[in-house]
């Protein structure tokens, strides 16, 4: 991995020296710009177009639902292919699906059913590229010394997206129409596969499994790589089910989003109409919640905590006080500070996760790990947003929320009582954290 001559080889920013890292840094934040304007356009497109909250409900499932199902598969191919060509297909693919939305919007053509479908192909797109994501980083950054900051910068650049992108769709879309924020987006996916292309990581053992195929036929070749997605997923699963520090913290991560996260989003927003001053007092939440992010963040670079999971699950207890703030009521200073801090927390416990897994999960099967545990996180995120309103309208959404305010401290309690949580650190090598099974399958090349 070549260090550009010029650029400093220490300090908090040295990762950027590494050429390959640098571009993917590059592409990626430009696309994650382009990525968190579009909900915004979306959501316009379809009221521009007539639609309701029950429409706009169908297009948000669009995109979600195709995520959740090729989750798993991506990883496999990732491993398989190379994260590498997942991504840069990905890109490639929603750079034409955003497009073609663009199309559509600015020459006035788009119908409900069209807006469905092409949601769903971006939502394909997604969900083939997040797995590959975690799995790019160690191919980029060999050197574990400097991991952790590499997955600082890119949770940096996700929060700074996550303030800046809303904010300019929004000026975008009132001047020029939501056709145009997606053509941005469609250009910003350019960008990303560009940076994608010029990255010189080699697929894992592609050559080898494709000429071991070639020999057998096309019946028996068919047979084999139906086989070999089974065992992959398999070995995936084992990989993944092995280690008890990666489980019960997504276990966790599946509930807070059930429990927690989905009913602060769909609430608060009712509770800020209610009782904070409508959309400007929500809007003021979300982005100092976007604030806290980018702050940690600059706070992580350069840090390596002796138990990183130990630290990260200490940072989750945050995310309980803005749904405590809102259940108790409390005037809109303290939610926007309990904001701050909860975003404060998502940043480190993001960058610690990664980071530890990266350093324990064997390169060989980290996407498909990566699948499993995004899977598990998020599965449930989509019931939890279509209960939380009639849970509310039966209990009243203070309570709904007090609920998850306690449920995360207990939560982020019992994770902090397992050992393997608590005292995972850095040093051993990658797999000795697994069980008997796990070990003995990767010590002779499965997966």
């Amino acid at each position: 991995m070549a260090v550009d001559e010029g650029i400093p080889r220490t300090g908090r920013s040295a990762v950027l020296g590494e050429r390959d890292f640098r571009w993917f840094f590059v592409g990626y934040a430009t696309s994650l710009v382009g990525s968190s304007m579009a909900p915004v356009a979306v959501a316009f497109a379809v009221l521009g177009s007539g639609g309701g909250g029950t429409e706009l409900g169908w297009v948000m499932a669009a995109r979600i639902l195709p995520i959740v199902l090729v989750m798993l598969f991506g990883g496999v191919v990732a491993d398989r292919l190379g994260s590498r060509r997942v991504m840069l297909a990905a890109d490639v693919l929603r750079c034409a699906v955003q497009g073609a939305f663009a199309v559509l919007l600015l020459t006035g053509h788009a119908r409900l059913w069209a807006m469905v479908a092409l949601v769903a192909v971006w939502g394909l797109g997604e969900g083939v590229f997040l797995p590959s994501l975690g799995a790019l980083v160690p191919a980029l950054v060999r050197d574990e010394e400097r991991r952790p900051d590499a997955n600082t910068l890119l949770g940096l650049a996700r929060s700074v997206s996550t303030v800046a992108g809303p904010a300019l769709a929004g000026v975008i879309t009132a001047g020029y129409g939501p056709g145009a924020v997606l053509a941005i987006d469609a250009v910003t996916y350019g960008v990303g596969a560009l940076a994608l292309a010029r990255l010189s990581v080699a697929p894992p053992g592609a050559a080898g499994k494709a000429g071991k195929a070639g020999k057998a036929g096309k019946e028996a070749g068919a047979a084999d790589r139906e086989h070999s997605t089974v065992a992959d997923l398999r070995n995936g699963w084992s990989a993944f089910r092995s280690r008890r520090w990666l489980w019960v913290t997504t276990v966790q991560m599946g509930l807070f989003n059930l429990l927690v996260w989905a009913p602060f989003l769909v609430l608060g927003p009712l509770t800020a109409q209610r009782e904070l001053g409508g959309a400007r007092a929500w809007g003021l939440v979300m982005g100092v919640y976007g604030v806290g992010a980018v702050l940690a963040g600059l706070l992580m670079l350069g840090r390596r905590p002796g138990r990183p999971l130990a630290v990260a699950t200490v940072a989750t207890l945050g995310w309980a006080l803005p749904s405590a703030s809102l259940a108790a009521g409390l005037p809109l200073g303290w939610t926007v500070a309990a904001a701050l801090v909860a975003g404060a927390g998502s940043a480190v416990c993001g960058s610690l996760y990664e980071s530890t897994m990266q350093r324990w999960v064997p390169a060989e099967v980290l996407a498909r790990v990566t699948a499993f545990g995004g899977l598990g996180a998020f599965v449930l995120g989509p019931l939890g947003l279509a209960a939380a309103g009639p849970l509310a309208d039966r209990v009243g959404a203070a309570a709904v929320l007090a609920f998850g305010a306690g449920w995360q401290l207990l939560a982020a309690a019992v994770v902090l009582g397992v050992r393997a949580v608590r005292c995972r650190g850095w040093d051993g090598e990658p797999g000795a954290d697994a069980g008997p099974v796990e070990r003995v399958r990767s010590a002779a090349g499965a997966g």
